[in-house]
């Protein structure tokens, strides 16, 4: 997403109607909310509270509606954390955070969406919006298993 100080996003709210807009990926998170730029010039900030998520999207057409696809329906191949969010709403959606723990946000997390076709590249959602939050699986490289230790009978040619 690097190349532009704006992103395209929409926000989905709760129980209102998503909004289209553009931030900052550096300095939209505020203490008191998502600060969100309108096509029409105006600028609001949104508590955190009211907003289900932010999606990072190509085109406002593309992420009005929400994905079809919410949960990977196989083990993902990015490397990161397979994380499932259980948000307020009783929706549930998966996504891969960052394996570097140091990128976490302190007002919620960013994941890589299971539907890369669905226009939305990156979603934030907020911890306020969040009633759990849980770690399915580690993906990456795989777990090296120590090489066994020959035994001292054997002899050594190449070492």
């Amino acid at each position: 997403m690097a190349g532009s100080t704006v992103k395209k996003v929409v926000v989905r709210r709760f129980d209102r109607e998503s909004l289209p807009g553009f931030v900052n990926p550096q300095s939209y998170l505020r203490p008191e909310g998502v600060e969100l730029l309108r096509p029409d010039g105006t600028v609001s900030v949104i508590p955190y509270q009211d907003v289900k998520s932010v999606a990072f999207v190509r085109d406002f057409e593309d992420g009005e509606q929400e994905p079809e696809r919410k949960i990977f329906t196989a083990r993902p191949k990015m490397g990161g954390l397979w994380v499932r969010m259980r948000l307020r709403d009783g929706d549930q959606m998966d996504g891969v955070l960052s394996n570097n723990l140091l990128q976490l946000d302190f007002y919620g997390f960013t994941v890589t969406p299971p539907d890369p076709d669905s226009g939305s590249q990156r979603v934030f959602v907020p911890r306020a919006a969040l009633r759990d939050l849980q770690v399915l699986g580690v993906v990456g490289s795989p777990l090296r298993r120590a090489k066994p230790k020959g035994s001292k009978d054997q002899i050594r040619l190449f070492e």
